[in-house]
């Protein structure tokens, strides 16, 4: 490890240790011929700043916290991309936590970044989330934190989002114009407010044109990132209801879970039931039947996050009033073989 300090360099050249801070800062009243000296001596050396007092006297680590439910999904992988891309175009380095859908890790991890003193806090919250004492507390010392996907609306903050409900509704009314009538949901749980959205959103569009919600037609995945519940749930609904004609997932991997258990069953997707995923996750297009899906831009949805991140932590360093913003950004149904017959 280096321990050259700026008096080390002082000494070997013989002049103070103000002149060879001043020299390394590029200040003006230190000559040219004194600059390059102390430049030369400090690479011999292979002196380094020490970064800690460097972040105590500017009061900032140019460091930003990501707190992510979980890697696994392709959805997070393309947010992270875009944060990483435009946190380093501005000079930011990027601590990333996963909360594995947990309340308890998820407000440990935030602590942790507090405690690291980080310039700010991007988050998409657990599934279990539904206090959000430890994120208001954050705010109110001045640590700025913005939330995307997975928001609360009861945290006053910036958020990144796409419309879940206008995505689920217009998704249910393709399936709708398509012909399928007896459209099942196999939602996410009960706390997420994307799930509550998604959700909401199916129920309109059944509404809207004309067929009776079905509650006994609603499933629910706890873990809406993990196929199995995709796979359990679709044999459960087989059974309880085998009239169905289409089926609307939370996410692509409970979408994929119930195309491997129709190919396995020999069920014949969309001939029989057609299914509909969300997020547009790498494995839509891998999956046979390919996976017609709602297309989220995550890695849009990353880079929009972090540079309203950034410029928030501006505005508290220049003591400038912050503004918070809700950006919702556009989807897009892709249609692929699983609706269309």
């Amino acid at each position: 490890m280096n321990d050259t300090k700026l008096i080390d360099i002082a000494s070997a050249l013989g002049i103070s240790v103000t002149t060879v801070s001043k020299a390394l800062k590029g200040y003006t009243d230190i000559s040219k011929s004194t600059r390059a000296k102390v430049i030369e001596m400090a690479e011999t050396m292979n002196y380094m700043p020490n970064s800690v007092a460097v972040n105590l006297r500017t009061n900032e680590t140019k460091t930003i916290g990501v707190i992510i439910p979980a890697t696994v999904h392709h959805f997070f992988s393309s947010v992270l991309n875009g944060i990483l891309e435009e946190a380093e175009k501005r000079g930011y380095l990027v601590i990333i936590l996963q909360s594995n859908e947990k309340y308890e890790m998820e407000k440990k991890q935030l602590a942790l970044l507090i405690q690291k003193r980080v310039d700010g806090v991007l988050m998409s919250l657990s599934n279990e989330t539904d206090d959000f004492s430890h994120i208001n507390e954050a705010i109110r010392k001045n640590t700025p934190v913005v939330l995307f996907d997975k928001i609360a609306k009861r945290v006053e903050c910036s958020k990144v989002v796409i419309n879940d409900a206008k995505a689920a509704y217009d998704a249910v009314t393709y399936l709708i114009n398509k012909g399928y009538k007896k459209i099942a949901h196999f939602r996410g749980s009960y706390v997420p407010q994307n799930s509550i959205d998604r959700f909401l959103g199916y129920k309109r569009a059944l509404e809207a044109h004309g067929i009776e919600y079905d509650s006994k037609l609603v499933y629910v995945c706890d873990n809406n990132t993990d196929f199995e519940d995709g796979y359990e749930n679709a044999q459960k609904i087989m059974n309880e209801h085998p009239d169905i004609d289409a089926i609307f997932a939370i996410t692509d991997l409970v979408a994929i879970g119930i195309i491997k258990y129709f190919n396995e069953a020999g069920i014949k997707t969309p001939d029989q039931v057609a299914v509909f995923g969300f997020s547009n996750w790498f494995m839509s297009t891998v999956i046979s039947p390919k996976l017609t899906t709602i297309d989220q831009p995550g890695f849009e949805m990353g880079h929009t996050a972090v540079s309203i991140l950034i410029d928030e932590i501006a505005d508290i360093k220049e003591h400038k009033p912050v503004v918070h913003q809700i950006i919702e950004l556009p989807t897009r149904i892709i249609e692929r073989e699983s609706t269309v017959k």
